[in-house]
């Protein structure tokens, strides 16, 4: 069975260019058909970090057990994979000679089908916790999207699924303090990125088919990390940022500013969850805090909209996962799980996992999946009391988040991509 799901994102502040008439112009293509075995772009099909309803992946493994391959991963990336039907696609940067590379993969084998260099040269300042090649590609079914930092600029980059170079647009001018963080969005006939930078900083949204901008908008100048997020929140499709201290939803079609709202810290990395009627965002540094914000606002919301705030060991990096009437965060640092009512923001549950992490909790199989950098998959029911269901050590660590495809488990860690299932 194939669904089409339809994919929505956010920009910040101001219109400044408009290559197409107007919405309908730029709208072409046909919409993007996602299958069951589909993980096309970071957070999975439907944008919020659950896999489809009929996926049933394992709970336990090892070194030894229910690994249906393992294939060696160059280099260095803090992205998770992206799969299309049979294939795998990765990101990474090679240190030695300064390639930033896209990598595909046989998802029935593990077999590396191709290697593309995108961009060699001009490698740029970072954290040490970051990489060269941190973002997700996403992919259409045609072409795969992936954007990187390199040369003083943010890129971003569409290839064939065969590994051909379809286009690549130099986006703007970037500034790096720690480096960059951006996996590209989805959305009708486009592709949106979010470019947040000490100076200059924008986000854009360019045509799938030819790179070509449809429309930009200024975002405050401020070094920030998070990914857009995208889905239909009281009724209209909204596009939702969170960095330079402020939580900013945009109109996926034009880039036109719908509302702002103070917090949750300067420096954003996780990716907002939209609901029906609530944005959720989390942050950050230097001061940690968790906000609900009502989605039918317009201009700024602080004073209005914000339904409540939790400022205590908030997640920074990690996102947060909404799941049957429940919020499930977890603090990166202490691997601390917390659940709230998300009406409400009671705390319903504080549970200390494991260790540090930097991927984000993904549900399927009626189960929630955390790894940490050491590499320990934590296995638990979702809900108000934890359950702990399997916790599963492979004993080689990493930051990127799972991805579960046709009942089996797609891991990236620092040196490999790993499938996990039933052989």
């Amino acid at each position: 069975m194939k669904r089409v799901v339809t994919i929505v994102a956010v920009t910040a502040a101001i219109v400044t260019s408009t290559p197409y008439a107007g919405a309908a112009d730029w709208d072409d293509l046909p919409p993007v058909k996602v299958d069951k075995n589909d993980w096309p772009w970071w957070r999975g099909p439907t944008h919020d970090g659950k896999a489809h309803p009929a996926q049933k992946p394992p709970v336990k493994w090892s070194k030894t057990e229910s690994i249906v391959w393992q294939s060696k991963v160059p280099g260095r990336g803090h992205g998770s994979p992206a799969i299309w039907g049979e294939r795998i696609f990765l990101a990474t940067a090679l240190k030695e000679t300064e390639e930033q590379v896209m990598l595909c993969y046989d998802r029935t084998t593990g077999k590396k089908l191709w290697q593309k260099t995108v961009h060699k040269g001009g490698f740029m300042k970072m954290h040490k916790k970051n990489s060269q090649a941190s973002g997700t590609p996403a992919c259409d079914g045609e072409r795969v999207f992936i954007s990187f930092m390199c040369k003083d600029a943010t890129w971003m980059t569409a290839l064939s699924l065969s590994g051909n170079t379809v286009w690549q647009e130099r986006l703007g001018d970037f500034k790096s303090i720690h480096g960059y963080v951006g996996s590209p969005i989805i959305y009708k006939s486009s592709v949106i990125i979010n470019c947040d930078t000490p100076t200059g900083s924008f986000i854009t949204c360019r045509h799938r088919k030819t790179g070509k901008e449809i429309w930009r908008a200024k975002r405050a100048e401020h070094h920030s990390f998070s990914s857009p997020a995208i889905g239909n929140c009281c009724g209209r499709d909204q596009l939702v940022v969170v960095g330079a201290n402020k939580v900013e939803s945009y109109d996926p079609m034009t880039g036109k500013h719908l509302w702002s709202c103070d917090g949750p810290s300067d420096v954003g990395a996780t990716t907002a969850t939209i609901s029906d009627d609530m944005i959720f965002a989390a942050g950050g540094y230097p001061k940690r805090a968790l906000l609900a914000i009502k989605g039918d606002g317009k201009g700024d919301v602080t004073g209005s909209h914000l339904a409540w705030k939790v400022t205590k060991e908030a997640a920074y990096v990690t996102s947060l996962l909404l799941h049957d009437g429940l919020l499930h965060m977890i603090h990166d640092n202490s691997g601390t799980l917390r659940v709230f009512e998300p009406k409400t923001g009671k705390e319903v549950l504080n549970q200390k996992l494991s260790g540090e992490c930097s991927s984000s909790p993904m549900l399927a199989g009626g189960n929630i999946y955390q790894v940490d950098e050491k590499g320990v998959m934590n296995v638990f029911k979702p809900g108000a009391k934890y359950v702990e269901v399997a916790r599963n050590d492979l004993g080689n660590g990493g930051f990127a988040s799972p991805a579960f495809c046709d009942n089996r488990i797609y891991l990236r860690t620092l040196n490999n991509l790993y499938c996990i299932g039933d052989k």
